[in-house]
Formats: structure tokens, sequence, C-alpha cells
């Protein structure tokens, strides 16, 4: 049985723009955040490819990483995840291909099979692309190609990207790349900071199709986790308000920057948006130290998970930074 101080911890940065902020400080704050995440113990740093969404900075997510891999030392940085249907493989071989290059040893790629956007901003980002969703598993196998040794007969290669062996993870919402990601022996990272319902079926779809691989010799599962730590319980329950405002305006399709915080949500949403955000955010770790870690072992207990993923969408940069600060501490026992 997994302890909670054997379970790797990690960040998923959305890198959020403020109602009074800009993109430009967004993306530097991201930066710092990863500093400071990767002092703190952290083991990997990720962020997510998102389009036509005015409060998330990551759309161009290979050069954000780039900036992000040149101004860390040692904390892994990867895309978690690049949406696959959105570019060829070869492209995406090429920008991994690149920063694996550049910094050896430490680039991810983690890979979705949704567009990442709505089905108009897809459009535009694939023009005369016909790729979609349902040719993600044979997509996966070409850009794997791509990034694995050059074969005799191999005409189209990626420069750099061949032979990099950049660690390929799948990720998902739902149980279709569960269990590709079984079937193909990679690690599985399953979206539970937004999709929390079908987190016990994913895992159990993964590791019950899971085949042993040259990556894998057994399943690994990484959990996505939304958190909003602080001293207190009731100062967690204050900053939250900001997610649940974000959460809230994406349900009803409004603008994403974010808020800042409210003593109160009542007036802000009805009954069955209250509970509409509520099941979104169904795993969250809201509270005091002390509160998310008896949490956070019971979520370990009953998943088995191998490494936690968290997303802390605060709206001041100095309590995202406290956040994470009282996560490591949590962690680390």
């Amino acid at each position: 049985m997994k302890r909670l101080s054997d379970t790797k911890f990690s960040t998923l940065d959305l890198v959020p723009v403020r109602q009074d902020g800009s993109p430009g400080q967004s993306l530097r704050n991201s930066l710092d955040l990863a500093r400071h995440v990767e002092k703190f113990g952290y083991h990997r740093f990720w962020v997510a490819e998102h389009h036509n969404m005015d409060g998330i900075a990551s759309s161009a997510t290979s050069v954000l990483l780039g900036y992000l891999a040149g101004g860390t030392s040692t904390i892994r940085v990867g895309s978690g995840g690049v949406m696959l249907p959105n570019h060829a493989p070869l492209v995406i071989a090429e920008q991994f291909g690149t920063l694996e290059s550049l910094y050896p040893g430490r680039i991810d790629l983690g890979l979705g099979r949704a567009p990442g956007s709505d089905q108009m901003t897809a459009r535009a980002l694939r023009r005369e692309r016909s790729g979609s969703a349902d040719d993600f598993p044979e997509d996966v196998t070409e850009l794997m190609a791509y990034l694995g040794p050059r074969t005799p007969e191999q005409r189209v290669i990626a420069m750099p990207g061949t032979g990099t062996q950049v660690p390929v993870w799948l990720l998902g919402s739902s149980l279709f790349s569960a269990q590709l990601a079984g079937e193909r022996g990679l690690p599985y990272a399953f979206a539970s900071h937004f999709a929390p319902r079908y987190m016990h079926e994913a895992i159990r779809v993964y590791r019950n199709h899971f085949k042993p691989s040259a990556v894998l010799d057994k399943p690994y599962v990484m959990l996505g986790v939304p958190l909003v730590a602080a001293d207190t319980d009731e100062q967690a329950d204050y900053l939250a308000t900001s997610v649940y405002q974000r959460i809230l305006a994406l349900m009803r399709g409004q603008s994403l920057v974010q808020r800042p915080p409210v003593p109160s949500m009542d007036g802000l949403w009805l009954p069955h948006e209250r509970e509409a955000v509520a099941s979104f955010l169904g795993l969250a770790m809201v509270g005091s130290p002390e509160k998310i870690r008896a949490k956070l072992e019971v979520l370990i207990e009953q998943t088995q998970a191998d490494e936690l993923i968290f997303t802390c969408d605060l709206y001041e940069h100095a309590d995202r930074l406290h956040s994470y600060e009282l996560l490591a501490q949590v962690m680390k026992g």
C-alpha cells in the first residue's frame, strides 16, 4: 500500500490571466512558479494547450516549455497536454525533439485527443488538415516512431527528434485513452482536476488493460487535483471563490479571466450552478494543511496513484506560491 509520502507530486499550470493583468505577466508568473516549485521539491511542471480562451495563456505550448525549461534547472517540464488532433505528428516530434535536445532528460510529452477548444477554433487551427480524435491511436504510433530510433527504410525523419525517445504520456478525461495507454504500456494521466466522475473507472480500465512495454513494466497513474491551500480553512474557502467564479464562467460561456475572491458566492450562482461547480471540482483540496493532508491520504488509499499533479488558480500570485509551498510540506510528511 502506497503512503502519501511515497507519492510524487507535480504542478499543472493553466497560466491564468487576471482580470487586471496581461498575458505577458501570466507567462512571467508561470516561470516564477516553476522556479519556486522546483525549490519546493515538485517532480514536474506541465502546461496545457488551450485555444480561444481569454483567461489561459498557454496556447503556444512548446514555445512556453522552452521558456520554462530555460529558466529552471532540474524540474521536468512538459505538456499536460498537447492536443494531438490539432497537429501533424511530425511537427510535434520536431518541437519536442528540439526541446529534448536542448534540455536532455527533462522533457515530457503528454498527449490528449480532444481539440482543447470549440469546433470553430479547431477548424481555424487545422485548416486543410483532416485530423480528428478518431485518428488519435494512429497519430500516437506515428509520433512515437519519429521519436524512436531511425530505421533503415524510414524516409521521413524528425530532426531534431529521431532517437530522442521523449517520454510520451496519454491523458484523458474518459475511458478511451485509459484503455489505449494500458494497451500501449504508456504512463497515464487522468484529468480528475475537472472530470472526477470517471476517475476510478478509468484507473481500473487502464490497469486491467496494461501490457508491459519498453517504457514501463507496470502501470503508472497520475491524477489531476485542484488545490487551494492556505494557513486556515477560512482563508482557503475565501481564496477558492476565485476558482468557483472561473468554473462558473466556463459553464456559462463567459470570459475566463480570473476574478478576485469574494466574501460569499451567494447571489453569484444559482443552486444548480453551485452543484455543477461542486461536481466539476469534486476532487478539490481546499483548506489548511491538516485538512488537505487528511483528504489526500484517503485519495491515495483509494486509488494507489503513483503521482498527483496539482493545479492552483488563485488570483494573487503570492497566494499560489504559498499554496504550493504548504502542499509540499504536506506531501513530504
